[in-house]
């Protein structure tokens, strides 16, 4: 069994000290510090059950607590329909909780097992959170990640990092976009259900991150989670198999809605990555090079 050594409150950042304070306030004694993820979110396990998930980008895009508020409103819900996530953790309020200047959330651990997930396995569960959330009863903003990211375009740090032909590009795709999916049936997403927000778990195939969530098309949520494996990787067999087992569900997929939803996919995520890789590597650079070289191909 693995053993925990207590990590000396001066050794810990800012943003784990503020997590202890604030569950400390419930009751709950940390008694590890053991970090999960460490980038603009930090990630860290409190106790032997206890995730603490905190912004740590308090001076990025997103301040406050609306998004994680979301988040949040959604996790709760999904936990309670017994949903294939990560639950939020029992003993502490579902809500964003806002301490010493940070926002963050408090999420049951669960085992994470070193297995490839199965695409059959990815398009059900990805289906059975879109059931589950056809109940979720709070207002959600359309689209909300492509109004966004047209104004993250105006940001500095992107139009440093970007030409002007590329920031033209993106906004000409995103406001396109807006334009053709703004009258399709919408519901309450995932917003970002890409391969890396799922995890293989000893309880199964488990979504995670719902920070990004916003009402929209269900094909967005597909589009995300294939857009590497269809169009980065060339692996069409396992981005068609994730599509028909999301289908074979009961749930006709558009696929015109889906072809405008990967390049909308394409163009929220180029504009997002100067601001989630300021120091991209040789790798980084090479798959934003291929989203805005496959985007101007469009044109």
């Amino acid at each position: 069994m693995k053993s925990f050594v207590p990590v000396a409150e001066a050794l810990m950042k800012p943003a784990i000290l503020a997590a202890n304070r604030c569950v400390r306030k419930y009751g709950v004694q940390p008694d590890r510090c053991e970090v999960l993820q460490d980038a603009h979110t930090i990630v860290v396990r409190l106790t032997e059950n206890l995730v603490a998930r905190i912004v740590t980008d308090t001076e990025g895009p997103r301040q406050g607590t609306i998004w994680f508020s979301r988040e949040t409103a959604m996790a709760a819900h999904l936990t309670r329909q017994q949903a294939p996530v990560i639950p939020l953790h029992p003993d502490l309020p579902s809500v964003a909780h806002l301490q010493d200047g940070f926002a963050m959330n408090f999420w049951h651990y669960v085992t994470a097992i070193d297995d490839v997930p199965h695409p059959r396995d990815i398009g059900i569960t990805l289906h059975q959170c879109h059931q589950a959330l056809q109940t979720f009863s709070e207002d959600l903003p359309s689209l909300a990640i492509l109004h966004e990211s047209l104004t993250i375009l105006e940001q500095q740090t992107v139009r440093d990092a970007l030409s002007l032909d590329s920031i033209d590009l993106l906004a000409r795709h995103l406001r396109e976009s807006i334009e053709t999916l703004a009258p399709c049936p919408q519901q309450a997403l995932h917003g970002d259900a890409h391969m890396g927000n799922l995890l293989m778990t000893t309880q199964g195939l488990l979504w995670s991150d719902w920070e990004d969530a916003f009402a929209g098309p269900v094909e967005w949520d597909l589009a995300s989670v294939i857009w590497n494996a269809k169009l980065l990787e060339n692996d069409h067999a396992t981005a068609d198999a994730i599509v028909q087992a999301y289908a074979s569900c009961g749930t006709a997929i558009d696929h015109q809605v889906l072809d405008q939803c990967l390049i909308a996919r394409a163009a929220v995520m180029s504009t997002w990555y100067p601001i989630l890789y300021p120091n991209p590597s040789p790798e980084r650079v090479q798959k934003l090079q291929q989203r805005l070289d496959w985007l101007g191909e469009l044109e």
